[in-house]
């Protein structure tokens, strides 16, 4: 939630450094999430890959919101009117922006994924505008088109591989940008949630009812998901952890923390900082070597991300 009065410049100035290196860290998890997934996807289906790491996460979640409850033990409770909001959080959010990304590659393409989550940052300011009430105003729109033309620049190769028209992969991208909805709509929900809930509560809630949704696919879909465990190797292993301890939990925590103090439109346009770190790992784990245009795409998107969060008045 945003601070009641004025902010001094001073600490409006440290506030939003501050908000931007949390963002920046979120980000930065969230784009070691293709890499991690390679390491997986010899082992173990994308169904697998994409959920058995999210209940772990749901898992390492308690114990902080036990925490909370003993830190706060006058906190709301859930409502069975809560619950339902949380079903809506965990299951129009979580399981469709996994669920949908996820059989939408299969479907598509991996370039067509990369251009069509560039308008994540956009539904979601559209979102939180119908949804919350959030002003879209000039400097807000201004960085997300700065922002996402600099991703564009660093998108040239995937835009010339795209066939976002190709009748063949019209279905694929179609539920990549269910995924993208999902995700986006997964956020802006959660902002008005957390007027009554602490991010650790919404998180723990709204995973448990996604992973309660999403175990009759798994079974479903790859009986054997949990049994492919063993066949995990240890760097498989690891990128299995970094999914479920930094991507589900961690980051998850960082931009829920963030987004308590300032709008869903703002801090959506720091996830064009995702495939800006999600280039330099590749460079460094996967040998994957930087173009110019690349490396003036990040420029662009770095100068929009600072811009927002050291102009906007609301952060």
């Amino acid at each position: 939630m945003v601070e009641d009065g004025p902010t001094p410049p001073a600490n409006r100035q440290l506030r939003g450094i501050w908000f931007l290196v949390l963002l920046g860290l979120a980000s930065l998890m969230w784009s070691a999430q293709g890499t991690a997934v390679k390491f997986l996807e010899p082992h173990l289906g994308p169904i697998s890959i994409t959920f058995i790491p999210f209940y772990v996460s749901t898992a390492l979640l308690i114990p902080l919101l036990i925490r909370q409850r003993m830190k706060d033990p006058n906190s709301a409770r859930p409502t069975t009117k809560d619950w339902m909001s949380f079903a809506v959080a965990g299951i129009a959010g979580q399981v469709l922006a996994q669920l949908g990304m996820t059989w939408g590659v299969l479907k598509s393409q991996a370039s067509n994924a990369a251009i069509l989550n560039l308008l994540i940052p956009v539904i979601s300011a559209v979102l939180a505008s119908f949804m919350l009430g959030e002003r879209l105003s000039r400097l807000r729109i201004l960085c997300l088109f700065i922002g996402l033309g600099g991703v564009m620049l660093m998108s040239v190769k995937d835009l010339e591989q795209s066939e976002l028209f190709n009748p063949t992969y019209l279905l694929g991208n179609g539920l990549i940008l269910v995924g993208c909805f999902g995700s986006s709509f997964y956020n802006v929900f959660c902002k008005g949630l957390l007027n009554r809930f602490h991010e650790v509560e919404i998180l723990i809630y709204s995973y448990v009812t996604a992973s309660l949704a999403s175990l009759p696919l798994l079974f479903y879909l790859e009986p054997n998901g949990f049994a492919s465990l063993t066949q995990l190797d240890w760097k498989a292993w690891l990128a299995f952890a970094f999914l479920a301890i930094f991507m589900y939990t961690v980051s998850m925590l960082l931009f829920f923390y963030v987004l308590e103090h300032i709008p869903v439109t703002v801090a959506s346009a720091s996830l064009y900082l995702v495939p800006v770190f999600g280039v330099l790992i590749a460079a460094v784990f996967l040998g994957e070597r930087m173009t110019p245009l690349a490396i003036g795409g990040a420029a662009v998107v770095l100068v929009s991300t600072v811009l927002i969060m050291r102009y906007d008045t609301a952060v």
